[in-house]
């Protein structure tokens, strides 16, 4: 089995164990062997100065036997090993994802308030890790509907960026809407009502809105073309929606089986890895797992 693993992080959650079981399938649709791992907040957590990653641990871990057990029930489970860490979750996950094809976990582990959406460590492995990163949101987030009609069957969404494409975020959807036999939902948003500031006021633009989403539209099939040639068995579908293009995202991942966005690059002005702020919110409120995919080509 050449195809790399995907990583499932768990911590005894129950937020966790749907990331498991969301990546189950996953690595069975690639051919992959799943690992399963559980990182241990050091004993030293307090000294910002040490960072302890130790090997792993040959111990009885009863959260990964608790995932084990968890697995147990499961006849369709890929190859499996289980991979006990001490260290500083937020900084030992993403890390392990330079071996992986996938990572994968939930929207919040078993700290922190209950009141958030998306935990820290969420948000580190999808700022930081080098292989995508899938997070599992609970059920039932309630999502506004939009433009994007849902239709029936299998659905990926993907967000297009017509200003600054990534060729790894529309590959990666691409890739897995021929996974699960999915239609592709290809949101491209462009900013509207536009406004300028001139003469100390805002001003209405003169440029009409038409031809704007014409200009967006013609932009989005030249991006997509080559992406449709190589998986012609995807039928995306690009939708040329206005305003803001995390609210659209959103609102179509409503019933969706995946949603999908890029990572921001690293600029000479900005050289930190950040998510931007269309990913981060897809991350707080979308309904369907978010698969976050680091830019192309490699940042280093």
């Amino acid at each position: 089995m050449n195809t790399l693993p995907v990583i499932a992080a768990v911590d005894g959650s129950a937020d966790s164990l749907r990331a498991l079981d969301w990546a189950v399938d996953a690595a069975r649709a690639r051919g992959a062997a799943l690992r399963v791992a559980h990182v241990r907040q050091y004993a030293a957590w307090g000294q910002t100065d040490v960072l302890v990653a130790g090997p792993p641990d040959t111990g009885e871990d009863p959260v990964l036997k608790d995932a084990r057990d968890h697995l147990a029930s499961r006849a369709d489970a890929p190859p499996t090993d289980y991979l006990g860490l001490d260290g500083a979750p937020g900084a030992v996950l993403p890390e392990l994802g330079a071996d992986a094809g996938l990572l994968v976990l939930g929207s919040r582990g078993r700290g922190g308030f209950a009141s958030l959406l998306l935990g820290s460590i969420g948000l580190a492995a999808a700022r930081d890790a080098p292989c995508p990163v899938v997070v599992v949101p609970r059920p039932g987030r309630e999502v506004p509907e939009g433009p994007v009609p849902p239709g029936s069957g299998p659905r990926v969404v993907v967000g297009l960026n017509v200003d600054s494409p990534d060729e790894a975020t529309l590959t990666f959807a691409f890739e897995e809407a021929a996974r699960r036999g999915a239609r592709l939902q290809v949101l491209a948003a462009y900013p509207w009502p536009m406004q300028t500031w001139a003469a100390g006021q805002v001003v209405a633009p003169v440029i009409d809105e038409t031809a704007v989403a014409d200009d967006t539209r013609v932009l989005a099939d030249g991006f997509l073309a080559p992406h449709r040639g190589r998986r012609p068995e995807v039928r995306a579908e690009p939708y040329v929606v206005p305003g803001d293009a995390a609210g659209q995202l959103v609102a179509a991942s409503r019933d969706a089986d995946l949603v999908v966005v890029g990572r921001h690059r690293r600029r000479l002005l900005a050289p930190a890895r950040m998510l931007g702020s269309v990913t981060h919110a897809v991350l707080l409120h979308a309904a369907a797992p978010v698969a976050v995919v680091p830019p192309s080509p490699a940042e280093e």
